[in-house]
């Protein structure tokens, strides 16, 4: 790439603030330019034969803008492309493409197929090195007439190992709240495999669900969630945050794939606030 191609070495605040760069970048190019004027004349000439002239002028403008918007799609996965990379190269984090991520909590085993769009690995902070993902998993479906169908889940992801607590909690998860609080005693009769770890703080239980795996030890559960923890994790992390343990491997997430600096960095810093915690609490 060229002097006059590189884009600005400031760090954009989001993945799409290099789409109008990109897109003038490419409309000055005479190969764009000339692949713009042939679907314009085609469609136009397409349209004048086989209709009208009038039809044909249609046809014209509306190749133009086809083109147009192919060329602005184009400029999009540069845009993002180049804003990952720089933030990749300013976070001293390794930028990878699609790939997979290791199936080692429920999130990250979900679905007919899973996969990172985007992943950086390096420094989480706090002494922590990790991953941070945009995280997609399939579930597909049949309906009535047959016909199949694929939805897609999205999440944003920060992944960190402490294997240190893996030996005091095996398992823990931190979800956030949904559904009635008056249906929580029915729902945890059919919970065999895991059971509610109750804080006394109101607003941890308004934002989330606390479980544990069978047979852990409450007393190091109520250690870990200390004054000071419970009260960053009421207050500090992004809505829809939650978090996930499985033998001394952290995921922490929110919903949607976050591509702006400030949602970013929050994920970071979160990941490696818990991560932290958890060890603080293992190496006691």
């Amino acid at each position: 790439m060229n002097r006059l191609e590189r884009p600005p070495p400031k760090l954009p605040d989001d993945a799409d603030d290099l789409r109008g760069f990109y897109f003038g970048l490419l409309l000055r190019r005479a190969s764009t330019q000339a692949a713009l004027a042939a679907a314009a004349i085609l469609a136009g000439l397409i349209g004048a034969v086989l209709a009208s002239p009038g039809v044909g002028a249609a046809g014209f403008l509306a190749g133009l803008l086809i083109g147009l918007g192919v060329v602005f799609a184009i400029a999009d996965s540069r845009s993002e492309d180049a804003f990952f990379e720089i933030y990749g190269e300013q976070r001293q984090m390794a930028v990878y493409g699609k790939g997979r991520l290791p199936e080692a909590t429920p999130l990250l085993r979900k679905g007919d197929d899973r996969y990172a769009e985007r992943a950086l690995e390096g420094p989480l902070g706090d002494g922590f090195e990790g991953t941070l993902a945009l995280y997609t998993y399939e579930e597909e479906s049949t309906d009535s007439d047959g016909n199949r169908q694929t939805s897609y889940h999205r999440y944003t992801v920060g992944i960190a190992p402490v294997p240190e607590c893996a030996g005091f909690v095996p398992e823990l998860y931190c979800q956030r709240k949904s559904g009635l609080r008056a249906l929580e005693k029915l729902e945890d009769v059919f919970r065999r495999s895991k059971e509610r770890v109750k804080l006394e703080s109101e607003s941890i239980d308004r934002r989330y669900e606390i479980f544990a795996g069978n047979g852990q030890d409450p007393n190091w559960l109520r250690q870990l969630f200390s004054p000071t923890f419970t009260v960053w994790l009421a207050e500090a992390p992004p809505e829809k945050f939650a978090f996930e343990l499985v033998d001394g491997t952290l995921c922490c997430y929110v919903s949607g794939h976050r591509k702006t600096i400030v949602e970013l960095d929050i994920l970071r810093a979160c990941t490696a606030k818990v991560a932290t915690r958890l060890r603080e609490e293992a190496l006691e």
